[in-house]
């Protein structure tokens, strides 16, 4: 078996790794995008144990679904405190694994310490019974219930792995399921980090298992036995799970991908927006579903807001370091930096320009690339419609709201998009965005840092949404239950069929001109 280098204690790999159910002695080895040196060894898991795991984890649900909702909002305000504790090996964990800047892994140690409080604290409004009018008033009440769905499978991904790996299944356990996870072979030690979190927080230790192994197989496992499956990753591989999933009738969300846009209007503070663009097209090396791919900028703004923009990010420092200064971090893979490279060289040889940046930097780390600005990029090259998932932005003028709503709107994608402006007037456009989530004076935090507002995609972005009632309510189904009082609806038996509708006739004219009847 491989060693694991001394990037991070070995004593905490194997606690970590330990949690994975796994029986086959099989392992592979874990590298960290910040050097290529192998990070851990992983076990894989087996068809068997994702059996085990969905045995263990529906007993779990079982007992877990008749404990008091107040208990539940108590451990989830407990892993809050946990997450905020506990944050240095955390940041260092998303780091090594993912090659995020520090100040980038730390959007997710806040968004989950978020998404922890806001379920905490509004679980028992969210799940109590919901008294609604009945078909007969006084003589008919129902009242509605949401049910957990039984067993959750969540395949998390490797570009957020604290967060996409454990608040998207928050609101699942809160909701008295159980969840099998299997997360990204790139980042499982954060997942399991966050497991074990899940654990100290006062979550029994069979709610949440976890598998480790090739999507092709244990991720096709887990959509085959799960009650309801949520997924972040690839328009493509979600487009394949959500088949099987309609095989089995179960529900499921999909975050999936994104070519975003933000739009400058006339009248917006050029500096602000230059460096709003920077944050939201190069956050974690721009390899973020939500950001942003497509700077549309008006005529009146161009020139100025290029050159502040440029400036700006031939600006940013790149580094391999779990420090807090250096801004921009690593790709993930060879995979990725062999996209952007592509991406780069084939815009370049489709008549684009290279304003800043353009270049891998190999003296920094394996997989660094320049963050990257393109202008004059055709719709003859990959990354005009195509997502690039890296570093690299492309910079378009224009002249017309209508001309730019239309640019915007274009492609198949709708996750995100932005615009900078008066607000009165970003307001206005906005509702026209094709995109599930529109943030003004914002790149992507705006929405996605408001755990009470839904997030999630339109068109082959994806569907179902994250966050807020509905990201709780995904993982329930609805159940109406409904007391008869005195009479049936059907009416009586001793009142004639005729009669009795002539007199339910009289009932609903009634009700008509009853406020809220």
């Amino acid at each position: 078996m491989p060693a694991s280098s001394t990037l991070f204690p070995q004593s905490r790999i194997d606690v970590l790794t330990a949690q994975i159910r796994s029986t086959t002695g099989e392992s592979r080895t874990t590298t960290s995008p910040f050097t290529g040196e192998p990070l851990a060894v992983v076990p894989v898991s087996s068809l068997d144990d994702v059996d085990a795991a969905f045995d263990a984890a529906r007993a779990a649900q079982v007992r877990w679904s008749r404990t008091a909702v107040r208990q539940r909002a108590k451990a989830l305000l407990k892993l809050h405190d946990l997450v905020l504790e506990r944050q240095d090996e955390l940041l260092d964990l998303i780091q090594l694994e993912s090659g995020k800047s520090r100040r980038h892994a730390f959007d997710e140690i806040a968004h989950l310490a978020l998404t922890a409080r806001y379920y905490g604290r509004r679980l028992r409004r969210q799940l109590r019974p919901d008294g609604r009018p009945g078909v007969i008033p006084l003589l008919t009440d129902i009242t509605v219930h949401h049910v957990p769905k039984g067993v959750v499978g969540i395949i998390s991904p490797w570009n957020y792995p604290l967060t996409m790996a454990v608040a998207d299944g928050l609101p699942a356990i809160a909701a008295g399921n159980a969840v099998v996870q299997k997360p990204d072979s790139q980042s499982p030690l954060t997942a399991l980090a966050g497991l074990e979190l899940l654990r100290d927080a006062g979550f029994p230790a069979d709610l949440w298992q976890v598998v480790s192994g090739a999507g092709s197989v244990v991720g096709t496992a887990l959509v085959q036995q799960a009650d309801y499956i949520c997924f972040t990753g690839s328009t493509a591989t979600g487009t394949g799970i959500a088949k099987l999933a309609a095989e089995r009738l179960i529900g499921y969300s999909l975050e999936l991908g994104g070519k975003n846009p933000m739009i400058v209007l006339p009248g917006a503070d050029v500096e602000k927006a230059a460096a709003g663009a920077v944050n939201a097209c190069f956050s974690s090396a721009g390899q973020l579903c939500v950001s942003i791919e497509r700077l549309y900028v008006h005529d009146t703004l161009y020139d100025a807001f290029r050159a502040a923009f440029v400036r700006r990010v031939d600006a940013l420092s790149l580094g391999a370091s779990l420090d807090w200064d250096v801004e921009i971090g690593s790709l993930v893979s060879p995979a990725q930096l062999e996209t952007v490279t592509k991406h780069v060289a084939d815009a370049v040889a489709n008549g684009a320009t290279v304003l800043v940046g353009g270049e891998a930097r190999p003296e920094i780390g394996p997989y660094f690339f320049e963050p990257t600005v393109l202008e004059g990029v055709t719709d003859a090259a990959e990354c005009f419609a195509g997502e690039t998932f890296g570093p690299l932005v492309s910079l378009y003028r224009y002249s017309q709201v209508e001309e730019v709503v239309e640019l915007a709107n274009a492609g198949e994608y709708g996750l995100n998009a932005s615009i900078y402006g008066p607000v009165r007037q970003a307001k206005a456009i906005a509702t026209r965005i094709k995109a599930g989530t529109v943030n003004i004076n914002e790149g992507f935090g705006a929405t996605f840092g408001s755990i009470d507002a839904p997030m999630g995609g339109m068109r082959t972005s994806g569907t179902g949404r994250r966050q807020g009632d509905e990201g709780l309510y995904r993982y329930t189904e609805t159940q109406s239950v409904g007391v008869q009082r005195l009479l049936p609806v059907s009416g009586p038996a001793f009142v004639k069929p005729q009669l009795y509708a002539r007199l339910m006739t009289f009932a609903l004219r009634l009700m008509r001109r009853t406020p809220r009847a």
